[in-house]
């Protein structure tokens, strides 16, 4: 009887079995000790139950925002309180990632009703060190459903964030702009006589968006448009 001959291409193949198969096995466990819950009622086994889904569906699009200049229209699906905003904060802050897909699915049916010429989706960027403390860039996920919705390119790297601001949470109108100021820059080679479409979680004061468009139109864009999850009431 020949012995059996393992090629390294077939040993390469068990041992990621064996770390599938290891991982699997640690993720059941850790479920059974530690179940998921739902981000908006704390249903176990679930992060995101169909009740708090239907809760979310019910939340008509408000009205168009007060648009601030130098975007050229801006709009929100809803108001940041209730279970929206449960939604962003567990999308945020609990590597909920599971929400972009409903959250995502508002914004692109609130976008359908904006008549917004837009050809380039393009989401708010984290600070590298930042999304390297968070794991992910909520804005991205959120973006990259609305581009394959409309079939629109999403261009992660049109705007880039050259600083690491202070978290805006807790800032008034004035400090919010002063911390963002110059915070951005634009790839002209990318965002040249493109008509944008900024993605973001919340809109509270505009100021970050504020300086995204302005940071887009000064490399050339032709026109920027925001669009969030939810908008803080003034």
């Amino acid at each position: 009887m020949m012995d059996k001959v393992y090629t390294r291409d077939s040993a390469e193949a068990r041992s990621g079995l064996l770390l599938y198969l290891f991982r699997r096995w640690l993720n059941t466990g850790l479920d059974l000790l530690y179940p998921p819950r739902c981000a908006g009622c704390g249903r176990v086994d679930t992060l995101w139950c169909i009740r708090c889904q239907q809760e979310i569906d019910a939340v008509a699009f408000p009205e168009q925002l007060m648009t601030l200049p130098p975007l050229r229209g801006s709009a929100a699906t809803g108001v940041h309180e209730g279970k929206l905003q449960q939604a962003v904060h567990a999308l945020k802050y609990d590597n909920a990632r599971v929400l972009a897909t409903p959250l995502g699915d508002r914004l692109s049916r609130c976008l359908e009703e904006k008549q917004w010429i837009v050809d380039t989706i393009v989401p708010v960027p984290l600070h590298l060190h930042r999304q390297r403390i968070r794991g992910y860039n909520q804005a991205l996920l959120l973006g990259a459903y609305v581009a394959a919705k409309h079939n629109l390119p999403l261009e992660v790297t049109a705007i880039t964030r050259q600083r690491d601001t202070t978290p805006q949470v807790g800032l008034n109108r004035e400090q919010r702009q002063a911390n963002v100021t110059g915070a951005f820059a634009a790839d002209p080679s990318v965002v040249t006589l493109r008509s944008l479409l900024l993605i973001d979680d919340v809109y509270t004061t505009g100021a970050t968006l504020q300086a995204c468009a302005q940071a887009a139109l000064d490399a050339g864009a032709a026109a920027v448009y925001s669009l969030t999850v939810t908008a803080a009431r003034i």
